[in-house]
C-alpha cells in the first residue's frame, strides 16, 4: 500500500536516504581502497621480511639483536615516527638469564585523535648463531620459509607495513600509536617485560603479532608458565663405612617430590609437573645436596600466588629433620586472562574478516604456552588481542618454519581497518 508523507517530512526522508547511500558508498569505496592497497603492500612486506630473516638474532646473540634493532628503529623512522632503542636498565632475573640482554625498539605516532593503540613483537628467536644457513628466505609455492620467519619475524614486518599503510592512507585520527619491538621474548622476557606492562598500562587496545596459527585465529587467553626450584641440603659421609653419619639428601628430595606431586588441578587449568632432579656425586658417598625442577602451568594469576604458598608450607614437613630444604617459585610468564573488552575487539575483527568473505574463530581458552601479551594485560583496563600475525607453522623448528602468503593481505587489511574503526568510535 502506498502512503503519502507531508512534503517537509518526504524530503526528510529523501534527505536521508541519500546520506545512508552516500555514507554506505563511501565505506565501500573505502573498504576497496584499503584492500586495494594491503595487496600493493605484500610485496614491500615481504622484502622487509626477507631482510629480517636474514639477520640472525638468538636470544643470546646480541651483536644479531643490535643490527635487527637499528633496522627495525630505521624504518619506523621513515614512516614518521619518534623512534628509541632502548637498552635494558630493570632485568627480572630468572633461573636461566643470561648477562646481557639485547635491545628494545619503542616508536611513538601521534595522531589527532584520544584513543591509545600499541602493537607489540619481538626481534629474538630461538635458534643458535650459524643455522641461517640451513634454513635461509625463500618463497616455495603458497609459503615463505626462513629462520624465525613465523616466531616473531612475521609479526615484526606486518607492524612496520601497517604502519606504512596507515601512513599511505594518511591517516591519523589515534591519539597515539605506540610500537615495541623486544628481543627476550623466547627467554621469557627478563629484560623488558616491566616495561612492556609499564607502556601497556594507560593503552585502549594492544594487539600482540605473534602468528595466527594454521588457522588465522585470534587468542584472548594464553597459559602462564611458572617454575619451581627445589634444594635439599643434607651432609656427606661414607656410604659403606658410616653412612649414619651422613644426611641422604637424595631421600629427603625424594620425600618432597612424593609429597607434591598431586598438586595439579586439570579441571581449573593448574599444572604442576615435577620434570628434572639431580643428586650425588659418587656411588659409595651419601648425597650432601639433591635438587629438582618443575615445571607448572596456570590459567589465572592468584593460581600460581596459592601453589606457591602451598608448596612452601609443603617443605616444612621433612623427612629427615637435620637436612635444610629451600624452594623457588618463578613466575616466568603470567596467564592472559580474556576480558570484555577484548571479547568486543575481537568481535569486531570478525566482522571486518568477514567483509573478505573469510571467518575467523577467537580463541577464549588458553591451549598453549605463554606470550608478552600476557605482560601487557597485567595492569591495563583496555583490549590485549594475541595472534594478529600471519598464518604459518613450524615455529622453533629447524626445517619447516614457514607462513603462507595469503594469509598477508587480509592481516594487513585486518590491523588497518582494526586501528582506523577503534580510532573514530566505530568500536564499542
Amino acid at each position: 500500500m502506498f502512503r503519502s508523507y507531508p512534503a517537509p517530512l518526504a524530503g526528510s526522508l529523501v534527505a536521508s536516504l541519500w546520506l545512508a547511500c552516500a555514507a554506505g558508498l563511501a565505506h565501500a569505496e573505502s573498504m576497496a581502497d584499503i584492500q586495494a592497497l594491503a595487496q600493493k603492500e605484500q610485496q614491500p612486506l615481504l622484502d622487509t621480511l626477507r631482510d629480517l630473516v636474514n639477520i640472525e638474532t638468538g636470544s643470546r646473540d646480541i651483536e644479531g639483536l643490535n643490527v635487527i634493532a637499528g633496522r627495525v628503529a630505521d624504518q619506523l623512522k621513515q614512516l614518521g615516527g619518534e623512534v628509541e632503542i632502548l637498552q635494558p636498565t630493570d632485568i627480572y632475573r630468572l633461573d636461566d638469564t643470561p648477562e646481557k640482554i639485547g635491545p628494545a625498539v619503542h616508536a611513538i605516532f601521534k595522531g589527532t585523535g584520544t584513543k591509545k593503540i600499541m602493537l607489540i613483537a619481538h626481534m629474538d628467536t630461538v635458534y643458535l648463531k650459524g643455522m641461517l644457513k640451513d634454513q635461509p628466505f625463500r618463497i616455495d609455492g603458497d609459503k615463505a620459509y626462513g629462520l624465525g620467519i613465523a616466531d616473531d619475524k612475521q609479526g615484526v614486518a606486518l607492524i612496520l607495513h601497517t604502519v606504512a599503510m596507515l601512513q599511505k592512507l594518511n591517516f591519523k585520527d589515534f591519539g597515539t600509536l605506540t610500537v615495541l619491538t623486544n628481543s627476550d621474548e623466547e627467554i621469557s622476557s627478563p629484560g623488558w617485560r616491566r616495561t612492556i606492562t609499564k607502556f601497556a598500562a594507560d593503552q585502549d587496545v594492544v594487539f600482540s603479532f605473534e602468528g595466527g596459527g594454521t588457522d588465522g585465529a585470534v587468542r584472548l587467553a594464553t597459559s602462564g608458565i611458572g617454575s619451581a626450584y627445589l634444594t635439599v641440603t643434607g651432609k656427606s659421609s661414607h656410604a659403606g663405612a658410616r653412612p649414619e653419619g651422613g644426611i641422604n639428601a637424595l631421600y629427603e628430595l625424594s620425600h618432597q617430590v612424593l609429597q607434591m606431586k598431586d598438586l595439579s588441578r586439570p579441571e581449573q587449568g593448574l599444572k604442576l609437573n615435577w620434570t628434572v632432579s639431580k643428586a650425588g656425586t659418587n656411588r659409595n658417598v651419601i648425597p650432601a645436596e639433591a635438587t629438582a625442577q618443575a615445571d607448572a602451568r596456570a590459567l589465572k594469576v592468584s593460581d600460581f600466588d596459592e601453589l606457591e604458598k602451598i608448596l612452601q608450607e609443603k617443605i616444612k614437613n621433612r623427612l629427615l629433620p637435620d637436612s635444610k630444604v629451600a624452594l623457588k617459585f618463578e613466575v616466568r610468564r603470567p596467564p592472559l586472562e580474556a576480558n570484555d573488552a577484548s571479547r568486543r575487539v575481537a568481535a569486531y575483527g570478525k566482522t571486518i574478516y568477514q567483509e573478505l568473505g573469510l571467518s575467523m574463530n577467537v580463541a577464549e581458552k588458553a591451549t598453549g604456552g605463554g606470550t608478552d601479551a600476557a605482560f601487557a594485560a597485567l595492569k591495563t583496563k583496555g583490549a590485549v588481542v594475541e595472534g594478529m600475525g600471519l598464518s604459518g607453522f613450524g615455529a622453533h623448528s629447524n626445517d619447516a618454519e614457514y607462513v603462507r602468503l595469503d594469509s598477508i593481505v587480509p592481516r594487513l587489511y585486518l590491523t588497518t581497518r582494526m586501528i582506523m574503526d577503534l580510532s573514530t568510535g566505530k568500536v564499542k
